[in-house]
């Protein structure tokens, strides 16, 4: 039986997801933008090993509760080894989200990188509120690649050298149109809920900005490396093959690698650099009747 691409990407999501918020912006969206002061059941779709459940927890009302649900049963099972031993209340399940049956009983449904991966994402939207009470909450912390990609500097390199904007946005929205996965969802998600109903749409965007430089005591270049950040292209003609595929020139595809190899020429742990995820976090009320 074939592996589930994400039960093969565990080390990599554990590594990662750093990268993308600081504590107390969270906070701030429980406690001061959604003003949460009751216990709460969440359910969140696509959950891997539980990262939003530990970035929410903490800062819920005691008595909240979390269940986790994802195909990758390697994920649900190092998820259910994480929470073990921790003071919260929580269940993960195994199963194909779009056949699983879920109760209407959760006050918010969320979800972290996940539907840019769902190939008709308004669809899954629409599970995920169907399984929201009257008056309760949906809220997707999803990216917006293009912005994330404008957000990265590296220190005396000219970001049109190793960053070509035009073009990844074009290859971002050829792909989305192919195949429906849309690495920029983020920022339509607003859109997407208020034409599905959902009530005080707002869209927020995370406030972290990762700095890498000489001094740094931290794994942070292996995070960003590990997330993509100067990774080496590969084979040349492969690589250019594959953009060809994609729909871009020859020549843009070449310059392509030129501009990926150089940046994975000139990043190393000594580099000074900055970058932000820029991940968006959209959320609004569920409304009956």
């Amino acid at each position: 039986m074939e592996q589930y691409y994400w039960d093969g990407k565990i080390d990599y999501l554990s590594n990662t997801r750093g990268l993308y918020y600081n504590d107390d912006y969270i906070e701030f969206l429980v406690r001061t933008v959604w003003k949460i002061e009751r216990p709460v059941r969440i359910i969140d779709f696509g959950c891997g090993y539980g990262f939003l459940g530990l970035k929410l927890l903490p800062f819920l009302p005691q008595g909240s509760t979390y269940t986790g649900i994802d195909a990758g049963v390697q994920l649900i099972e190092r998820a259910r080894k994480v929470y073990k031993d921790l003071p919260y209340e929580a269940e993960f399940i195994a199963a194909d989200i779009w056949d699983a049956n879920i109760e209407r009983k959760y006050d918010m449904a969320v979800c972290h990188a996940f539907l840019l991966h769902i190939s008709d994402p308004i669809e899954m939207l629409k599970k995920m509120l169907n399984c929201v009470t009257d008056r309760g909450k949906i809220a997707c912390f999803e990216p917006h690649w293009i912005s994330a990609m404008a957000n990265q500097h590296l220190h005396e390199i000219r970001q049109s050298q190793i960053i070509q904007l035009g073009l990844l946005q074009k290859l971002f929205e050829d792909d989305a149109l192919r195949t429906g996965k849309d690495g920029n969802i983020g920022m339509k998600l607003p859109i997407y809920l208020t034409k599905l109903g959902v009530k005080n749409v707002e869209c927020r965007v995370s406030d972290k900005v990762n700095f890498l430089n000489p001094y740094s005591k931290t794994n942070l270049f292996e995070s960003l490396r590990e997330d993509g950040v100067g990774a080496h292209p590969g084979e040349r003609e492969p690589f250019i093959r594959n953009l060809v595929d994609r729909g871009v020139s020859e020549e843009e595809a070449r310059q392509q690698y030129e501009n990926e190899l150089l940046f994975s020429i000139t990043f190393d742990n000594d580099s000074w650099f900055t970058c932000a995820s820029n991940m968006k976090i959209t959320f609004g009320t569920v409304m009956r009747g």
